[in-house]
């Protein structure tokens, strides 16, 4: 990790940070943007509107119809930007972006990781367990969706897009019971009133990459690249590149059903993967605890181990399930 005091660059332009214009977005890119500013860097923040924010009240099962398969739908446009040298780093949430960049791209830093787990969320509720039967639950996620409903096939999924502040003002008007919501991004918004629990990643693994921002710059680039070389926390690092290699080598994208969660033990790593029926019927589950070695090799040896317990079957049912991204659709 290198010294701050070094990164200053005087006489050089501000370097331009991409984000897209959600409150959460635009947090995480001035976070970063006050990091930079701290280490004597100018920089600016250029919003940019990406498909998945033109397409937030379209069912993530649909976004397919656009080209995309779900892929790059919050980080395609950002891309183009940077590719183009409008921009020379954009900062993402790392669960968005895909597990393979093109050649262009390198992930040039990951800050340290906060909460990864998934939180349950409600007015009326304290924690998942005492919701009613057929409680509705909004969630866009098939990942979240389908953990879920393993644990209570009862509940109702309904499709719920839309920002933080949506979500929220969807579940207090009472157009749900509860909803799920990454508590990383809670916590950095400061809207964790009715953050109820977080639920343990053996019940609702989280997404590969949860809770982590992904800083990625042009790989040819030195400036850039040598300015964001003091963010990099080595073990978020570790953890999140073994969760992203597994999630690649089982073929998965954002709207699989999927949860990796890998995180610093006494000693080494502990990990719990999980791969569900679209419907909840079944879901397998790996658990285990690595010394540290190669990230890439740990990936790849969680999803072998789900692999051999019948994965692939449950995640063809996704392409035969296209309805199962939501049960009935948001008011």
């Amino acid at each position: 990790m290198s010294d701050p005091a070094t990164n200053s660059s005087p006489g050089h332009r501000p370097l331009r940070i991409g984000s897209r214009g959600s409150k959460l977005a635009l947090w995480q890119a001035n976070h970063i943007a006050d990091c930079l500013r701290a280490a004597r860097h100018e920089v600016t923040i250029e919003i940019i509107r990406t498909l998945g924010d033109a397409m937030q009240h379209v069912p993530f099962a649909q976004v397919g119809d656009a080209g995309r398969d779900g892929k790059g739908m919050f980080t395609k446009e950002i891309e183009e930007a940077l590719l183009t040298g409008r921009i020379d780093l954009a900062v993402h949430s790392l669960k968005d972006l895909p597990t393979e960049l093109a050649a262009p791209f390198v992930i040039a830093a990951i800050p340290e990781r906060v909460d990864p787990r998934d939180a349950f969320v409600s007015v009326n509720y304290q924690n998942f367990a005492a919701l009613p039967q057929g409680a509705r639950i909004g969630t866009s996620s098939l990942r979240r969706q389908a953990q879920l409903r393993a644990e209570r096939p009862d509940v109702q999924c309904l499709e719920f897009r839309g920002n933080v502040d949506t979500r929220l003002r969807k579940l207090v008007e009472g157009q749900v019971d509860a909803i799920i919501l990454a508590s990383a991004g809670l916590e950095r918004l400061g809207l964790t009133q009715y953050r109820r629990e977080c639920f343990s990643p053996l019940v609702l693994c989280p997404a590969a990459g949860q809770g982590a921002l992904a800083i990625e710059a042009r790989a040819n680039d030195e400036r850039t690249l040598a300015a964001l070389e003091f963010l990099n926390h080595e073990p978020t690092r570790y953890a999140v590149t073994a969760e992203r290699a597994a999630l690649a080598a089982l073929g998965g994208g954002c709207q699989v059903p999927i949860g990796i969660h890998c995180l610093p033990a006494d000693e080494g790593y502990s990990v719990a993967a999980a791969v569900a029926a679209p419907d909840g019927s079944e879901v397998l589950r790996v658990a285990m605890n690595r010394q540290s070695g190669d990230p890439l090799a740990l990936g790849h040896r969680i999803a072998g181990h789900l692999l051999e317990q019948g994965a692939q079957r449950l995640l063809e049912m996704v392409a035969l399930s296209p309805g199962a991204a939501g049960s009935a659709a948001a008011p």
